[in-house]
């Protein structure tokens, strides 16, 4: 820990909790001092406490984990700070979600949720016995089941999305606004996000449960972490595959959607199913969910890199297209291995291609960090400025380093291998039977450098 738990109860006091929280920025680092307060002194269950300031309220998290305490008056001081935390915005479209060191954003209910679980599992309740609920696992219901079954219920009956989209903060460094990029859903990024780590996270802490400050803090790499390698958090989207098959994920949907036909507030939407229809819908929400959150990499958007505006009118490509060309930056020359490099490295190079080369945007479709994301460019719909000549006939993907004498890590490799080429062509934003280049095959350049290249060949798809 950074702090001890007197200088942090210091700081709480110093400020009056609603001077503190105008000015605390939604970000994980700002949750740590509180769950450290909550700690020192003796807060028994923090996770059901999140659920009386606002947390996980619906009847199956009710009826899985039981009353939450009452909130006394007047509120303490730290729980007023994490209730502002969970309830920033009464009338946001995503509420209580947090930015996290990696650039991700978290939701905080089904996170606590997850955690709640684990921690009543470590301490031998395992939940109610009573049917139907005998047949959900918790930890699945009240992170993601719940969410996934009902938006992909009202999907079904709206013809609205059943997932996404993501959002941006108005400001990475403080951030105290988020909107999301486009029409919500139940099941946001953000709450993605959050249901993953709580299902991980709660599956840690029934192992062996230590204070959730050292959990947290771990976890998402809170000022330690960072220089000796990704945070846990990053690496949320291969680790929840590998706890959660695909068939485990649609058997608790499944189980979940009996679970709500009962209920009152969501038997009107089972009404027009039958079985089989509703076997389908827990299987497309399984298998949707395991595709976009699982085996498809995160692509940060623009505006949280802090992407400068187009220049001029972007020109758009027409979908499927042919290749994917692939590029090193050179310059710059090392690999970025945090969200905080790399959205640096993205301004510099925009300024250098709007600036000195006088193009209009960031010339890359897509560029490759070395923390696990990647980083979106012109995208999927613009036309690119990448590779002369074939511009509008493939996207560029660029690896942030100088890889001429060696290759880019094996997960910044299998982001792009085997992860955003797989989904292009399932998108269909890439066609089928695609080609893949080296920058080198189609100009005259050393790019995307010797190492790299050789590494290419061996790829699907390399002409």
């Amino acid at each position: 820990m950074c702090c001890s738990a007197a200088a942090v109860l210091l700081l709480l006091v110093v400020l009056s909790a609603r001077t503190q929280a105008a000015l605390l920025p939604h970000h994980i680092s700002s949750l740590i001092p509180i769950l450290q307060s909550l700690e020192a002194d003796g807060t028994p269950d923090i996770p059901s406490l999140v659920r009386s300031l606002g947390g996980c309220g619906t009847p199956v998290c009710h009826t899985l984990l039981g009353d939450p305490p009452p909130t006394p008056t007047p509120i303490p001081e730290p729980w007023a700070l994490l209730a502002h935390l969970l309830h920033p915005n009464a009338t946001a479209a995503e509420r209580g979600a947090l930015l996290a060191p990696d650039g991700s954003t978290v939701a905080l209910a089904p996170l606590f949720a997850g955690v709640e679980v684990g921690l009543k599992r470590a301490a031998g309740r395992s939940g109610p016995i009573d049917q139907p609920y005998a047949s959900l696992d918790a930890l699945y219901a009240v992170t993601i089941t719940e969410a996934l079954g009902t938006s992909f219920l009202v999907a079904r009956v709206n013809g609205t999305a059943a997932l996404g989209p993501d959002g941006c903060w108005d400001d990475v460094d403080n951030p105290q606004n988020f909107t999301l990029l486009g029409p919500p859903s139940l099941v946001p990024h953000a709450v993605a996000n959050g249901a993953m780590d709580g299902v991980l996270l709660g599956t840690r802490l029934a192992e062996d449960p230590i204070p959730l400050s050292v959990l947290f803090r771990r976890y998402y790499g809170v000022d330690n972490g960072i220089a000796r390698g990704w945070p846990h958090s990053s690496r949320r989207r291969r680790d929840f595959g590998a706890l959660t098959a695909v068939g485990k994920l649609e058997e608790e949907v499944a189980a979940m959607l009996r679970v709500l036909r009962g209920l009152p507030h969501t038997h009107e939407l089972l009404e027009e199913f039958g079985e089989e229809e509703e076997a389908d819908i827990a299987r497309r929400a399984a298998r949707e969910f395991m595709e976009v959150y699982v085996e498809c990499p995160a692509i940060i958007p623009r505006c949280m890199w802090g992407a400068r505006p187009y220049r001029g009118t972007p020109r758009p490509l027409s979908p499927p297209l042919g290749s994917i060309y692939i590029h090193h930056t050179f310059v710059p020359s090392a690999p970025c291995r945090s969200f905080t490099a790399c959205a640096r490295d993205m301004r510099s190079m925009q300024r250098f291609h709007q600036d000195t080369r006088g193009w209009d945007d960031i010339g890359y479709s897509f560029v490759v960090g070395s923390d696990g994301y990647l980083y979106q460019g012109r995208g999927w719909r613009w036309v690119g400025a990448h590779t002369r000549g074939h511009n509008t006939k493939g996207y560029g993907v660029g690896y942030v380093g100088n890889f001429s004498a060696s290759l880019p890590d094996p997960e910044a490799i299998a982001l792009v291998r085997d992860g955003l080429i797989p989904c292009a062509v399932r998108a269909g934003w890439l066609h089928q039977n695609y080609t893949l280049h080296g920058h080198r095959q189609m100009v005259n350049t050393s790019c995307p450098g010797d190492a790299l290249f050789q590494e290419i060949q061996t790829w699907h798809g390399f002409k």
